[in-house]
């Protein structure tokens, strides 16, 4: 298929909807939170409330301090859709599908709500998700809570900086918020959550110069390995997607986490898309190969824990929710 196009003028006959701060800055702490709502129709109403009320919560939590740079994006998987806001429904949401070949899985695990709180202070972040696990109560059970944490200069904890080829200005909103193509759901965005666990003491036995091959890129310095250097199973050559001759970017906003006393050390993975089609092709890449067994050599250091498609409508849809039939 053609790739698809964002166009920035909206119908005429209402002004452009507010996207949720999909495309905020990077900070430095971060709380993903993925809740299940096991009765949707029962709690329909509590849901459309919080939706309605969460800019306010946002606003609120966020002026004790207000150089914290507090945001969250609130993502409805395809279930909760159907059950709590019913037709229409964004055109390509639909459950998590399991992707992996052998023993590399790209797993689907429930959720129905997802919360990216960022914020530079875990306190705010922390605050934020008090208040929204108390609105919701007995209506969501929570699945999956990680705290994320930026780790020196952008790395996760494999020690390579992540998230380089993020589209910037502009080109990010382009990159990631529906357009034309599915108008009744402009300026919404695609999210696919996962956690990723590293056997890192197994990572860092490897040379570094192994392991920039393995990434494809070098490790001190972030410079991208020339084309004749990388392997065809470097992460940044099956990641990369292109479609008419063009890059597809999508926006990552992925955050080490980890108990080390434990031996736990994990990213948890956020790539925000236009279409969740780009990102379902890199974990094709990724998980089975391109060509089939050519796949992504970090996954023998790492796997999935977790995996959930969400759509994270405008922030006013979010903001009309509880007045909508």
């Amino acid at each position: 298929m053609g790739s698809l196009r964002v166009t920035r003028s909206p119908p005429r006959d209402r002004p452009l909807p507010t996207p949720q701060a999909v495309t905020a800055p990077l900070t430095r702490s971060a709380i993903f939170l993925v809740v299940a709502v096991p009765r949707p129709r029962e709690s329909r109403d509590a849901v459309r409330s919080l939706c309605a009320d969460l800019s306010a919560l946002v606003r609120g939590v966020g002026a004790r301090q207000l150089e914290g740079s507090l945001s969250c994006v609130m993502g409805v998987g395809s279930r909760a859709w159907d059950e709590i806001f019913g037709p229409p429904k964004p055109a390509e949401l639909h459950p998590f599908r399991e992707i992996g070949s052998g023993g590399r899985v790209a797993v689907a695990t429930p959720g129905d709500l997802f919360f990216h709180i960022r914020a530079d202070r875990m306190d705010l972040c922390f605050e934020l998700e008090t208040q929204i696990a108390a609105r919701l109560g007995s209506h969501a059970t929570a699945v999956d809570e990680v705290q994320g944490f930026r780790y020196f200069d952008s790395r996760d904890v494999i020690g390579f900086v992540d998230g380089t080829e993020n589209p910037q200005g502009p080109a990010a909103g382009e990159a990631v918020l529906v357009g034309d193509h599915d108008p009744a759901f402009a300026a919404g965005s695609y999210v696919v959550v996962q956690k990723y666990l590293h056997d890192l003491a197994g990572w860092n036995a490897l040379p570094t110069e192994q392991q920039e091959r393995i990434v494809g890129r070098t490790k001190q310095s972030d410079i991208e390995l020339d084309d004749s250097a990388k392997p065809t199973y470097a992460h940044n050559v099956l990641t990369s997607i292109e479609e008419d001759g063009h890059e597809v970017k999508i926006l990552r906003d992925n955050m080490p986490f980890g108990r080390p006393a434990l031996g736990e050390f994990g990213t948890y993975f956020v790539g925000y898309s236009r279409s969740p089609r780009t990102i379902e092709r890199m974990l094709e890449n990724m998980f089975v190969g391109n060509p089939p067994g050519n796949y992504d050599r970090l996954l023998d250091y790492s796997r999935a824990v977790t995996g959930n498609l969400f759509f994270a409508p405008s922030a006013t849809f979010l903001d009309d929710a509880a007045t909508e039939s």
